[in-house]
């Protein structure tokens, strides 16, 4: 009896142990395809910007764009302005990471005015 008490005991520490770990690499993985998606809007926006003089309208203006690049239709939301674009991460297809964080030198020389990953 004793025996079985140890087994079903080490069986649920190890279900329990297995979900907390898949959680913490769920949460790692969304927050990498993330930042990706992110910073790739932010290069394609960027390469606009130095191929035709002035930033996109609309993210439907870039051109050349790879299959894989199509991802930040669905992650970003983009607006240009006046002086510069906003950009921020909405990621629908994850949610929006909280701990995506981007020292001060990440911001300097873009166009990007305004972001909600901007702190």
């Amino acid at each position: 009896m004793k025996t079985k008490k140890i087994l079903i005991l080490l069986i649920a520490s190890t279900f329990l142990f297995t979900q907390c770990g898949m959680k913490k690499l769920e949460k790692q993985s969304m927050e990498k395809f993330s930042d990706q998606y992110f910073k790739t809007a932010i290069a394609l926006i960027e390469l606009h910007k130095i191929r035709f003089g002035e930033y996109p309208e609309t993210l439907d203006s870039l051109k050349f764009i790879g299959d894989w690049d199509q991802m930040i239709f669905t992650s970003v939301k983009y607006q240009k302005l006046d002086k510069g674009y906003e950009l921020d991460l909405t990621n629908d297809l994850f949610g929006k990471p909280d701990s995506l964080e981007y020292p001060a030198a990440f911001w300097e020389g873009l166009g990007l005015v305004r972001s909600n990953m901007k702190k």
